[in-house]
């Protein structure tokens, strides 16, 4: 099952291990397991990948990002093969990349000795990235009548699904807020009218798909086998400037083309 209607489907940079996650998703759909259960997998995944880090194995810590990115893209897949969408997996989920990312970047800070200033910085940059992505990506979902568990603006506490209860979601989603806040207002006050645009070209979210996490996560690993781990940290400071590229285009090109 799709996020998207057909005719709005574009090729997403950042989604390669969609196909694995998929054959995964769909060999645990008759099984006990669960899609919450899947994202502690890739809890697990990322918190290995960091000890790999640690160690200086960084093709086993590359190995462990991407299947992070597989099992991230699972969890959602079994949630539509079981027809079980909840509120409780998708905050969840994102608190759990949100704080993986931190602890990745704090871990190529202790492998580098880099300054923790710029550490905050390329969090910042790398979460403003993400936010974007998904700001876009949330809103052709409405416009096209798409998955919808996702909400363009998350102001009030949604009601909990079935299978779900209220409390947790309560819960998950003041945790939310915390944590994803003021990224989500940043990039809103950047491109407020973005909500009433009409469906996105799949040129352009194929383009902005690079702030994707997966991809984020596989520059990443890239560049930790290619022994450039002291060039991540700067590398997503300066990637941010394309924050700026994207809305300008979408303000300035699509506008005028719709």
């Amino acid at each position: 099952m799709s996020k998207l209607p057909k005719a709005y489907k574009f090729i997403d940079v950042s989604d390669y291990g969609r196909p694995i996650a998929r054959t995964i998703a769909n060999a645990l759909k008759n099984t006990s397991i669960t899609p919450v259960q899947v994202t502690i997998g890739f809890i697990i995944s990322g918190l290995i990948a960091i000890v790999c880090m640690l160690s200086g194995n960084y093709w086993a810590a590359a190995f462990f990002l991407i299947l992070k990115s597989i099992l991230d893209a699972a969890d959602g897949e079994l949630a539509r093969l079981k027809n079980t969408p909840s509120y409780t997996g998708r905050y969840f989920d994102s608190i759990a990349d949100i704080m993986l990312n931190l602890l990745f970047l704090i871990t190529i800070t202790a492998i580098t000795n880099t300054n923790f200033m710029y550490t905050l910085l390329a969090f910042v940059g790398l979460q403003l990235q993400g936010t974007l992505y998904n700001y876009y990506y949330v809103i052709l979902r409405n416009a096209a009548n798409g998955d919808t568990t996702s909400r363009i603006f998350e102001d009030e506490t949604p009601i909990a699904l079935k299978g779900e209860k209220q409390e947790v979601v309560n819960r998950l989603f003041k945790t939310y807020k915390f944590l994803y806040g003021k990224f989500d207002r940043a990039i809103y006050l950047l491109d407020p009218t973005a909500v009433d645009s009409k469906p996105f070209p799949n040129w352009f979210m194929t383009s902005v798909s690079i702030f994707g996490l997966g991809f984020q996560l596989l520059l990443m690993s890239i560049m930790l086998v290619l022994q450039l781990a002291h060039y991540i940290i700067p590398f997503f400071i300066l990637f941010s400037v394309m924050i700026f590229v994207f809305i300008l285009i979408r303000k300035i090109v699509i506008t005028a083309s719709v």
